[in-house]
């Protein structure tokens, strides 16, 4: 079974989005604490939105959406260390 990724934020032109794992390559998102929507990724350089209701995808190929998952498929998550005295 594999271990769901922590949350993590990732800044795209200058905007946060907070990015929560699901499962599958499926991400919620919050754009500046509100709820920006689910995305998914498609193949490696597109990404989906999923409508609300259904979580079906909406090909509409949104510039937002591809920016947000180019962010997350670069974001590299911190190295998890037992200790976290290691701030200087």
């Amino acid at each position: 079974m594999q271990e769901l990724q922590e949350p993590f934020d990732v800044l795209v032109n200058g905007v946060v989005y907070s990015v929560f794992p699901e499962e599958d390559n499926i991400y919620t998102i919050f754009k500046a604490g509100t709820e920006f929507g689910k995305i998914e990724k498609d193949t490696e350089n597109l990404w989906i939105k999923l409508n609300p209701e259904t979580e079906m995808p909406l090909f509409d190929n949104d510039p937002e959406v591809n920016a947000i998952g180019q962010a997350i498929t670069n974001y590299v998550p911190e190295e998890d260390s037992d200790d976290d005295e290691d701030f200087e």
